[in-house]
């Protein structure tokens, strides 16, 4: 049994879920999420706008591997239409800098050419100072493979530690030549 999968879900007063068939519709604040499920291998339930419970029809293997999964990601929608996910990168070197140019993010991270990145849709980002990038968005997944592309512009390196890097990351620092 799984210890997660069993967990209701609890919805807050400003988020509407409603079952359609395969499709999970929500409808919060911050936007609409849709997920689809097999009906064939989970049972969901919303009780009465209140509660959102996912119990598997057939308890065997395969079912025992998702049911946490599955209830994880409704609980992830249902948390990001009402609040929203961010993270935060900082940029560290000599001449790292970033700017907002409409829907690019110009980075200049000390190559001898300006990385721009696309912001995609259902993603907001702001340049508070031109060092911090903080990412926002609805979806857990979407904010977390663009703070994960945008780090992969610039790995931070061991020695120095310069390079891209989320905030409160520590990086592991090595020694450098001895003479």
């Amino acid at each position: 049994m799984s210890k997660i999968g069993k967990i209701n879900i609890s919805i807050p007063d400003k988020v509407k879920v409603s079952l359609d068939g395969q499709n999970l519709k929500m409808e919060g604040p911050l936007g609409k999420n849709n997920l689809s499920f097999d009906i064939n291998m989970f049972d969901l339930n919303v009780m009465d706008g209140k509660e959102v419970s996912i119990k598997p029809k057939i308890i065997n293997q395969d079912t025992k591997r998702i049911w946490g999964l599955n209830r994880s990601l409704i609980n992830n929608a249902i948390k990001g239409i009402n609040e929203g996910y961010s993270k935060t990168l900082e940029l560290s070197g000599v001449g790292f800098r970033a700017a907002l140019k409409g829907n690019i993010l110009n980075l200049q991270i000390g190559f001898s050419h300006d990385v721009n990145y696309q912001i995609p849709e259902g993603i907001k980002i702001a340049v508070e100072k031109q060092t911090i990038i903080k990412i926002t968005g609805s979806d857990k997944q979407l904010v977390g493979s663009v703070a994960a592309k945008i780090k992969s512009f610039k790995k931070t390196e061991p020695y120095k530690g310069k390079g891209i890097k989320e905030q409160g990351e520590y990086i592991l620092r090595k020694e450098g030549k001895k003479k």
